[in-house]
């Protein structure tokens, strides 16, 4: 299900969905993938709630725990801020829309259980090569962290409990 809480240009719930489904197909994540688009105050709430940490971000995944992926087929859900890939998109030179799906592809790599901040570039290799495959810009990690540091992100596993 995809839920546009907050608009974003060019960007529809029907062309988010396909993109979900195709990047769920590329990282192997089986069962149903939830998708919130949202304000970064929302964003803000949710971080501080599952991270305890009191402030926004771009994106946030909540993988579901394995009894209920088993009897309801779900995945997971991941949570988007609307605002800052507004101000991303703007500052990278490309869609907005594009970005949503920059960190929507981003959520889902950990839902298949990639951990950048742990993974020795793992991650971070897999989004780089996805990226490609679904045409899209420079992806998440890749932007976010010097050449000679892959194993650290602004956009630490960002894994909440719900």
């Amino acid at each position: 299900m995809i839920i546009l809480h907050k608009k974003v240009p060019g960007l529809s719930g029907s062309s988010l969905e396909r993109f979900v489904l195709q990047a769920r197909r590329a990282t192997g994540v089986r069962g149903i993938v939830n998708v919130l688009v949202t304000s970064g105050s929302s964003m803000r709430s949710l971080n501080r709630q599952f991270r305890g940490l009191n402030k926004t971000t771009d994106v946030l995944s909540f993988p579901s725990a394995p009894s209920v992926s088993a009897r309801r087929k779900t995945a997971g859900d991941i949570a988007v801020s609307a605002d800052l890939a507004v101000q991303n998109a703007h500052r990278l030179g490309h869609s907005a829309a594009q970005e949503v799906k920059i960190l929507a592809l981003h959520g889902l790599l950990h839902l298949a259980g990639y951990d950048h901040e742990r993974d020795n570039s793992e991650m971070a290799s897999k989004e780089a090569s996805l990226r490609r495959k679904l045409r899209l810009p420079a992806a998440l990690i890749e932007r976010s962290e010097p050449a000679a540091s892959k194993t650290k992100s602004r956009g630490a596993r960002k894994r909440g409990t719900a």
